[in-house]
């Protein structure tokens, strides 16, 4: 039987996430600060735990760990961080913080946890990043360098830790369809609301306006797919790569 953990699972891209996983035949403990009923709905093994906490992500492997017997996967999904319109002086210390402690610091102190019990099985980490670590905007300036330094740590690792066995990996989303986008009360009704335009068309028009090939959204499930895909050791030699799935925005490498 395989085991997977899987943070900020509640829903988005990390829900998604434990439904390929569990589709695919894993046992998955899955985190959140608050479970969802479409979580618990996929898998008994929840736990609600903040992870920018310095004692969360090491309780959280834990907790998988004893329930589990051992981790052949860490997806690593928590992170976020506050749009910036007013640009990167507008951005406090505690802003600083809060994102490092969400997007960076809960990936570098659950997979600290992990490592030893993954390199004893010769597991897997997947980092979920985003396209944003190589296309840096103000308006999201602290989010950016997050996921940047994100990117750099999964190749450390990577690096580290493969002679041992163990790969690690990076997938950065370009936009994808969740709630940030389409919800009321979003960033995307708000963006919808400055252009003066309905929800439903701004969310339809954003991917090609910020330079995606093909003009749609990427949706959670192919997320998800990759997860499987990178798990499933169907190419073995892929490790410390950082795999882009945006639509084309990211036009250079």
């Amino acid at each position: 039987m395989r085991n997977a953990v899987v943070t900020a699972a509640s829903r988005g891209i990390g829900l998604a996430v434990v439904r390929a996983l569990v589709e695919d035949g894993y046992r998955v403990v899955a985190a959140a600060r608050t479970v969802s009923e479409e979580l618990k709905a996929l898998t008994p093994l929840t736990m609600a735990v903040d992870l920018t906490t310095g004692d969360g992500p090491a309780r959280l492997i834990a907790h998988a760990e004893a329930e589990l017997g051992g981790i052949d996967l860490l997806v690593n999904n928590a992170g976020g961080g506050g749009t910036r319109p007013e640009g990167f002086l507008s951005v406090s210390d505690e802003d600083w913080r809060r994102t490092l402690d969400l997007t960076l610091f809960s990936t570098i102190r659950a997979t600290r946890a992990a490592l030893p019990g993954l390199v004893a099985r010769r597991g897997q980490v997947v980092n979920i990043g985003s396209v944003n670590s190589r296309l840096p905007a103000p308006q999201v300036v602290d989010y950016s360098a997050a996921k940047a330094a994100l990117a750099n740590l999964g190749k450390a690792l990577a690096e580290e830790f493969g002679p041992q066995g163990v790969r690690i990996n990076t997938i950065s989303p370009g936009p994808v369809r969740t709630e940030v986008w389409t919800a009321p009360g979003s960033v995307g009704e708000h963006l919808a609301r400055r252009a003066g335009v309905p929800l439903a068309d701004f969310v339809e028009s954003m991917p090609a306006a910020m330079g995606s090939s093909t003009g749609v959204f990427t949706e959670p499930s192919e997320i998800g797919a990759l997860v499987v895909f990178l798990a499933s050791g169907k190419a073995p030699n892929i490790s410390g790569s950082d795999l882009v799935i945006d639509g084309g925005m990211v036009k250079t490498v």
